[in-house]
């Protein structure tokens, strides 16, 4: 199934820049949100309004098309040919298309309850506005439908990169608006240019499926076996797949009582930047892996699906750990360089930074679920990620309800970090008693250095950050306090990692040496 000629390192390299683009272009979008609402009415209201429809998508859809889909067809392609494929994912096709349709309507309905469900300590007029916008919006889930199962076909079929390219369409649509039609047209106009794009997502891929030779032909059954094996997979791994949703709703709910609503942005903003960074490298991992694990699953080699998750899992961490520490490092500055500025002033930036520290501090644990729970899934196999994901969500409620009201918004923060941690931990825990023999000597040996290399990295960002601050004003001001730090603490951490020997720096100069292909 993979690319001839083309590596895994490879692919998960292109897919991470064609990310890094859409998470850039991301943070361009929500910089100018901020800069034109700061924190407020308005804001407070199309951020929840925004956030209800996705929501309500990766809750329910997310998982059938990620966990569910992507194995049963990559199963088809492999057993019974491409036309059989074509056939069950156009059956597939036609049940989100309708389900999607026909929730959108209802979601438009019930759009003030949602609000208020979601919500309860916003004002009344702030409710009202939100309850507007969740109506021009709520059709976003039908067009997300559509378009995640194209990124399921596509990624089933090794095209990893149009897939990741749809988040960079959408921004830059939205971005677009801003920088055009924002002073004419406000908030209403910012929801149905956010409805617009989101339909973009799905309109990009279809010229990549026709290059496939992908065509919609739906089975005449509605009912084949592999719709009841999606039905049989799909409940387990949709209520293993609610936690982070789910905990963002929980979340902003206890943030709407905080700051006269504005808890509810801030956590989100803190949120939203935390997931763009742990996501260019996350989600570009786990987007190119899944499908390889399901081919593997399908195959019946078991050795090499144990070594390609163990391998996965390490490299995981050797990024993600010091991308944690950085983050912690920069947090308030990174906040002022991203989201500061005309209506976001000081105060909102020292409080956003501090949720963004405390919120960062999960980032290990939300890379170790998503890789941890693709393997479960791959395997067919949702029980344990559905029981971890439920502890999750008890774990979050539980800290909301003991944190905030001492910490506040930072203990939202640790409360989103901690269950993370804890729904990783339930995972790691899971698969190393099945005997996936992960954590052997020679790992935990490997995590140790990474642990010291993040540390000292985490110094040596600090004592730059102390050295340049106040050297500039201003937007280079700004930037300087992160790329400084940012810089000094890449190079600081890859000389450890060179000096303690870890084997992904060694794969990296392979690769620039031109030997991994």
């Amino acid at each position: 199934m993979e690319k001839q000629g083309t590596s895994p390192v490879r692919a998960v390299s292109t897919v991470m820049v064609i990310t890094l683009l859409g998470k850039v272009l991301g943070l361009l979008r929500d910089r100018l949100l901020t800069t034109s609402y700061g924190l407020g009415m308005e804001s407070n209201a199309f951020l929840l309004a925004s956030r209800i429809p996705r929501v309500f998508f990766d809750v329910i859809f997310a998982s059938a098309i990620a966990a569910c889909f992507i194995p049963v067809f990559t199963q088809y392609l492999s057993r019974q040919g491409r036309r059989e494929a074509f056939n069950f994912s156009g059956n597939f096709l036609s049940v989100i298309a309708l389900i999607t349709l026909g929730l959108s309507i209802v979601g438009m309905i019930l759009a003030r309850p949602l609000v208020l469900l979601m919500a309860d300590g916003f004002d009344e007029q702030t409710v009202a506005l939100c309850t507007d916008l969740t109506r021009i919006l709520f059709p976003a889930v039908f067009f997300t439908g559509v378009a995640f199962t194209f990124v399921g076909l596509l990624q089933s079929l090794d095209e990893f990169n149009i897939p990741a390219l749809i988040s960079s369409v959408s921004n830059g649509f939205i971005i677009l608006y801003f920088l055009t039609l924002n002073q004419r047209f406000g908030i209403y106009g910012l929801a149905v240019a956010y409805l617009i794009a989101w339909a973009l997502q799905a309109v990009v891929q279809l010229p990549s499926l026709r290059k496939k030779g992908w065509y919609f032909l739906p089975d005449p059954r509605p009912w084949t076996p592999g719709m009841r094996q999606v039905l049989v997979l799909v409940l387990p791994a949709m209520i293993s797949t609610w936690a982070q949703p789910i905990n963002l709703v929980i979340n902003a709910k206890f943030g709407s009582h905080l700051l006269n609503g504005d808890g509810a942005s801030i956590i989100d903003l803190a949120n939203n930047l935390y997931l763009i960074v742990a996501g260019v490298f996350v989600l570009s991992i786990t987007n190119v892996i899944f499908p390889k694990l399901s081919q593997l699953e399908v195959a019946e080699d078991q050795t090499a699906f144990r070594e390609t998750l163990r391998s996965t899992l390490h490299g995981c961490l050797f990024f993600v750990g010091p991308m944690m520490a950085g983050m912690m490092v920069i947090s308030r500055p990174l906040i002022d360089l991203i989201y500061g500025g005309g209506a976001f002033d000081s105060q909102s930036v020292d409080i956003t930074g501090r949720a963004l520290l405390f919120v960062s501090l999960g980032m290990v644990g939300y890379g170790v679920q998503n890789i941890l729970s693709r393997a479960y899934f791959a395997k067919h196999r949702g029980t344990v990620p559905l029981v971890a994901s439920c502890i999750s969500v008890a774990t979050n409620i539980a800290a909301c309800m003991l944190l905030t009201d001492t910490l506040g918004v930072v203990g939202l923060a640790l409360a989103s970090a901690l269950a993370s941690t804890v729904n990783a931990l339930v995972l790691l825990i899971c698969l190393q008693r099945e005997g996936a023999g992960l954590l052997d000597r020679s790992f935990l040996l490997d995590m140790g250095k990474v642990a010291l290399a993040s540390g000292v990295m985490a110094a040596a960002a600090g004592g730059t950050l102390w050295a340049v601050s106040g050297v500039l004003n201003g937007l280079a001001g700004k930037a300087l306090c992160v790329a400084a730090p940012t810089c000094v603490g890449v190079a600081v951490y890859f000389v450890l990692a060179a000096v303690l020997k870890l084997p992904e720096l060694q794969i990296m100069w392979k690769k620039l040496k031109g030997k991994e292909r």
